[in-house]
């Protein structure tokens, strides 16, 4: 990456299960961060400021503000604006606080960030929509895709409170582009794995495939996912867009086919799928983005 594609990027929750993986790979890759969190990342590379994103006149300040002290050296009379935002914060699922609550805070968090950034002119927006908004995930009983592969073409329908809130979200984002012209694109993020978890996790779904079958299967390593978010960072002029990130395959060891005929027996399967090809269909990121796995699962666990 040369100078000129790094970029001072505003990062809200990266301090949470999947920005604590996301914002290192940014490093890496030289980029400069700030994290706007509850608590510090334990990462010295990072800049940290303390946040409520839920308040409007605080996403507005931490927009247009120094990320270092380091900054008050080019003496010119102000912060420079963020070159991107890449908006993580939120209640990360139901069950964690009260419906009515987790609504708010993902709603009106998502809103205050995106009306700040692109009143600020900063035309580069990633943020964290979810594989739950298909309305499988979080469903009262059994709910069947209306097609396999799942991809972004699927009709988002939930009923659960927190996948409301992201499809709420997604409007909202798909709004502001059209309103400012800003690339603004919204990660269907599946469930994220870190590195650590593929030995605690991963013999469960081998014993029992029927546990993956709310998460359609679907995983995405945190690493990856860092690695995703780089590439809408450098891919510009698609305006509003939505993508599945998801790994290359799915989360247990059976056969595509077997996983259908198991679990999707009655759904309609939309052309031709791979041996082990992913149900949660990842083919936009890699098409439209480039984007490489790196994690595959069975790198780090055998299976049976």
């Amino acid at each position: 990456m040369s100078l000129n594609d790094t970029k001072r990027i505003l990062f809200t929750g990266g301090s949470g299960k999947a920005g604590r993986h996301v914002v290192p790979y940014l490093l890496d890759r030289g980029h400069q961060v700030l994290n706007i969190d509850r608590v510090p990342l334990d990462d010295p590379r990072v800049d940290h400021l303390t946040a409520d994103v839920t308040d409007a006149g605080q996403m507005f300040d931490a927009l247009s503000t120094y990320a270092n002290m380091g900054e008050l050296e080019r003496g010119d009379g102000g912060p420079r604006p963020f070159d991107a935002v890449v908006h993580f914060a939120a209640i990360p699922r139901n069950f964690v606080t009260t419906d009515a609550e987790t609504y708010r805070i993902n709603t009106q968090g998502t809103y205050n960030v995106l009306n700040a950034a692109t009143k600020l002119g900063i035309n580069k927006i990633v943020f964290a929509s979810s594989e739950t908004t298909y309305g499988i995930c979080f469903a009262d009983g059994t709910v069947q895709p209306a097609f396999l592969p799942v991809d972004e073409t699927h009709p988002t329908a939930p009923t659960d409170t927190y996948a409301t809130s992201k499809v709420c979200n997604e409007a909202t984002a798909q709004a502001f582009a059209k309103r400012t012209g800003a690339d603004i694109y919204g990660l269907r993020i599946g469930n994220v794995i870190e590195p650590h978890e593929y030995a605690t996790m991963f013999p469960h779904f081998f014993a029992d495939p029927a546990v993956r079958r709310r998460n359609v299967f679907c995983y995405i390593d945190a690493r990856d996912l860092g690695q995703i978010v780089d590439r809408c960072l450098a891919t510009d002029g698609l305006g509003y867009e939505v993508f599945n990130a998801g790994n290359d395959h799915n989360s247990v060891h059976l056969g595509t086919a077997e996983i259908i005929e198991r679990f999707y027996p009655d759904v309609e399967v939309r052309g031709t799928l791979g041996e082990h090809e992913a149900l949660y269909s990842n083919r936009k990121i890699r098409d439209v983005l480039g984007f490489v796995e790196q994690h595959p699962w069975h790198r780090y666990v055998t299976a049976p």
